[in-house]
């Protein structure tokens, strides 16, 4: 963590210095803002966090509610949601209060005695060593104070505007602010008053009967499974044995249970099959009281018993898969001639069963790619068109997610007999693991990604998918650290440069390396260096004068050596970029493998060097031999618009070095 750049820091080193709309932000929610959010949710929340990070964008976020959320219905914390949350800061507090899944059990009717379950089988949660974060549960409730503690603490010192309710919005086109929208008052003296605020983008995250989606003319289509589950938090004492684990159960009197242990001990969480529902029964399953749910949870657990002293919350649905077929206010005939300013995220757009713990996951990841675009669009870093590309992304992540919810929730539903292998339902589990941990997603090429022409160079780097980590040795102070824990949600690519085989300051060994034509020639990865931080084709190029040369880009290099052997005096100055008012040079961007586990080994990096473009929300972008510099200008060029001096004022910048948003608010 880097916080003394500024000078001396003797305070809580998360809390960011105040900075551009956060320096006298107004407590009163003002009648223009570059986005309003509509929803305090896991997508809005996150979108509004990683746009807290931009000094100089105002973004609110409204909710209809007076307050926080006090109990959230969403749980599941899967490993790609944990390892988003590292970038945010609060991956290790929020584990520490979490409940950590590393088996599940799956039980079934006793073969001997069909009336009594049994324990058939155990899964091991990442047996393949999919992440090296952990699955969770832990209530949205606490994910959502965590987000507001990151705005809070942002230079932009963000929070939430509780007590107004989205009633309808109208896209003038009008001005700098072409967004107009109508809010209620619901709490407060002002209860039930309207107002108007224009916006230049807004962001429905007003879940699944979000008023945002209703007003940009879009429309959730799908089906109903006909089937209905009742869900209940509860506090109870059982002979059960498994209680406190994951566990699918299956009864040979009909009926299933999805049980979830909880965070803090002692509370768990039940989905109890309520079987085939009348499809003209206009929803009266949902009369279903929580005495019956326990009832039929008694019946399914046979022989065991469970009895139940308190009921946190509790609930009965149907299952339900619905989509829209955008996820912006551009109509289809309108692609390509203009760019959206409205967006829906979460269950605005996707809703599915809960079962297959995807729904605040996914969510927060539609909030994950649409902040830093809004914030890069908005700052002027990239073109407007770079915004279509969240609808385009997303929307095939979420048609994917549905899929795969309806194989899960007809699965969980099957009756015992049903099966054709005793196995199905376990086997699924293990085989179908990197889609439910949020790994499965691969963007597609676009401007965003490019085309797998060198994915050869680094085949654990797969082009479109999230950048996989692995252990390095920081070089400056020998310390053992995991590469992709080190990037933060500040809204900067990344761009990691595996070094050729040459040291820093030397030669390349000789013809035996790639591309080498006599010994004594400067190594490709010097090379690059070079042209890095001195080319007019360098994306570095676009950054503001005035400010950090990494307020941008983040550009880190892996050695091949072990850390001993690496001079980092000798290291090219593109990787120590000097920072902060004192001009101080940065080192923790230089890195050396890690002799008990080499990622050059570990992610198949070809040793005759490699770059590795990664987005802000730690998707790979692109890779790339270090002599591909021409392809790596051309891929940045459409993205990036090139500033001229004294265009964009430092106090609306994010104070470099933004590797770390544990920046610091006191100095002496």
């Amino acid at each position: 963590m880097q916080f003394h750049h500024h000078g001396y820091v003797s305070g809580d080193p998360r809390v960011q210095p105040a900075a551009g709309v956060g320096i006298n932000r107004p407590a009163v929610l003002p009648d223009e803002v570059d986005v309003l959010i509509v929803g305090s949710g896991p997508a809005g929340m996150l979108a509004a966090a990683q746009l807290s990070q931009f000094p100089g964008i105002t973004t609110r976020i409204v909710e209809r509610r007076g307050g926080r959320l006090a109990i959230g219905q969403a749980d599941g914390i899967q490993a790609r949601s944990v390892e988003t949350f590292q970038a945010f800061g609060f991956a290790e507090r929020i584990t520490a209060e979490a409940y950590r899944i590393t088996e599940m059990a799956f039980w079934k009717p006793d073969p001997k005695n069909p009336s009594c379950i049994v324990r058939a089988a155990r899964a091991v949660d990442d047996a393949t060593g999919i992440s090296e974060f952990p699955h969770l549960i832990v209530n949205q409730a606490r994910v959502l104070d965590y987000f507001a503690e990151f705005m809070a603490n942002s230079p932009t010192r963000m929070s939430p505007d509780y007590g107004f309710e989205f009633v309808g919005l109208a896209v003038t086109g009008d001005g700098a602010y072409p967004v107009s929208v109508r809010l209620r008052s619901t709490a407060g003296p002002d209860d039930t008053r309207e107002r108007t605020v224009r916006a230049k983008y807004v962001v429905g995250a007003d879940g699944a009967r979000s008023k945002v989606r209703d007003s940009i003319g879009c429309t959730l289509a799908g089906d109903q499974a006909n089937h209905a589950w009742g869900v209940m938090d509860v506090l109870a004492s059982t002979d059960f044995p498994d209680i406190r684990l994951k566990c699918a159960i299956q009864s040979g009197t009909g009926g299933s249970i999805l049980l979830i242990p909880r965070e803090g001990g002692h509370l768990f969480r039940m989905y109890v099959d309520l079987g085939e529902v009348d499809p003209d029964g206009k929803g009266a399953v949902r009369g279903t009281t929580v005495e019956q749910i326990i009832a039929k949870a008694n019946a399914i657990l046979h022989p065991y018993t469970l009895d139940v002293r308190n009921v946190a919350w509790h609930s009965v649905y149907e299952v339900g898969h619905r989509l829209t077929d955008r996820f912006d206010d551009v109509l289809p005939e309108e692609l390509g001639t203009r760019t959206p300013r409205v967006f829906i995220t979460g269950d605005a757009c996707h809703t599915h069963s809960a079962k297959a713990g995807q729904g605040m996951n996914v969510s927060m990841q539609d909030g994950f790619n649409l902040g830093w675009k809004l914030g890069h669009v908005l700052e002027g870093r990239s073109p407007e068109s770079l915004l279509s590309t969240y609808s385009a992304e997303r929307q095939v992540i979420a048609k994917d997610l549905i899929h795969f919810d309806k194989e899960w929730s007809t699965l969980m539903a099957k009756k015992p007999e049903e099966f054709e292998n005793p196995s199905e339902l376990e086997d699924f589990y293990v085989r179908t693991a990197e889609f439910p941990a949020g790994f499965r997603t691969q963007y597609a090429p676009s401007m965003l990604v490019a085309t797998p022409e060198h994915q050869d160079l680094a085949t654990g780097f797969a082009i479109g998918k999230r950048f996989k980590s692995a252990p390095v040795v920081r070089v400056c102070d020998t310390n053992p650290v995991h590469l992709g824990h080190q990037a933060r949600a500040d809204g900067r690519w990344r761009i990691y440069v595996f070094a050729d085989a040459a040291l820093p300051g030397r030669p390349q060994p000789g013809p035996a390396v790639q591309g080498a034509e006599q010994q004594g020639d400067p190594s490709p990865g010097a090379a690059f260096a070079d042209w890095i931080a001195t080319s007019p084709d360098s994306p570095l190029v676009a950054t503001p004068s005035g400010a950090d040369r990494n307020a941008w880009f983040d550009v880190k290099v892996i050695y091949q050596q072990d850390h001993a052997n690496i001079d980092i005096g000798a290291v090219p100055a593109a990787f120590k970029p000097q920072v902060g008012p004192f001009h101080l040079t940065y080192l923790e961007n230089v890195y050396a493998v890690d002799p008990a586990a080499d990622i050059f080994d570990l992610r198949g990096i070809d040793r005759g060097g490699v770059v590795v473009v990664v987005r802000p929300d730690q998707y790979v972008a692109d890779v790339l031999p270090l002599t591909a510099t021409a392809e790596l200008a051309a891929f940045f060029a459409p993205l990036l618009s090139v500033r001229r001096p004294g265009e964009v004022p430092l106090d609306a910048l994010p104070h470099a070095p933004t590797a770390d948003p544990d920046l610091v608010s006191n100095r002496t």
